[in-house]
This record gives C-alpha cells, structure tokens and sequence, in this order.
C-alpha cells in the first residue's frame, strides 16, 4: 500500500512495539541477571559501594534513555536482525566500557575485575535487546519494507 498516513503510522505502530519488546526483554535480563545470576559477585566486588535499595528513579531514567539509543541506533538503523545484533554489540561494548573504565579510573576502590565481566555482559545483553527489537520491529512491519 502506498499511503503515507497509513505507512507512517505502521512505522510508528513498529517503532512502539519494538521498543517495548526490546524494554521488556532487557528488563526481564538485566533484572535476572543483577538479581540472581550475578547478585553475590557484584555484592562482593562493590560492598560498600552497592546501595542497599536500587534508586528506582535513575534506573528508570537510565533503562528509557538506553532503550531509546538501543532502539534508533541499532533497531531502527539496521537493515537485519544479524546488523542490529552487531551494531545492539559495538553500543553495549561503548557504554558499559565507558561507564566501567570511568569507575576504574576514579573510583578508589573500583574492582579492576568486574570490569571484563560487567563490559562482557553490556554487550551480550544489548545485542539480544537490538536482536528482539529488530525481530519486533521487522514482523510489524511485514513483507512490504
């Protein structure tokens, strides 16, 4: 169909669901990640420095702002899901390198440790969140685009 109305609200209508898809699968990960899988080696390796609570407020600025970059960047800029599986790569690779390089460098007692570890798992999971955004994005879109 060559309506614009109609493509720019099916664009709107994908852009929506990707980005809640790609919102709910970095939720359910992050979360299960931090939580449980690797709760004790962060509460070990940051100790005082962990708060006792999560400040929900700057999480949940950081999860829509993150989203948002996962969502333009490597969603909406790619042409496949393996493109935004590489680029959902290179932009958790930059931003937990920068967030944990920053620490190690000015933060006393930063665990040079958790570096490789904290990085590793910026990129795994910001290339799934790119890869179901994209996949979301794509079958909302269908077969004409």
């Amino acid at each position: 169909m060559n309506d614009p109305i109609h493509g720019r609200a099916r664009s709107a209508l994908a852009i929506a669901a990707a980005a809640t898809a790609a919102a709910a699968t970095m939720l359910v990960l992050d979360i299960t990640w931090l939580g449980v899988v690797a709760r004790g080696l962060y509460d070990s390796m940051l100790g005082p420095l962990k708060r006792p609570e999560v400040f929900w407020p700057a999480a949940a600025l950081f999860y829509a702002m993150y989203i948002g970059a996962v969502v333009v960047h490597a969603v909406i800029g790619s042409s496949s899901p393996s493109a935004a599986l590489r680029r959902g790569a290179a932009l958790g690779l930059v931003t937990y390198a920068t967030y944990d390089l920053t620490n190690w460098a000015v933060l006393k007692d930063w665990p040079a440790l958790l570096v490789p570890v904290d990085v590793a798992w910026g990129i795994a999971l910001t290339a799934l969140v790119a890869l179901v955004g994209k996949l979301v994005h794509s079958r909302v879109l269908g077969p004409e685009r």
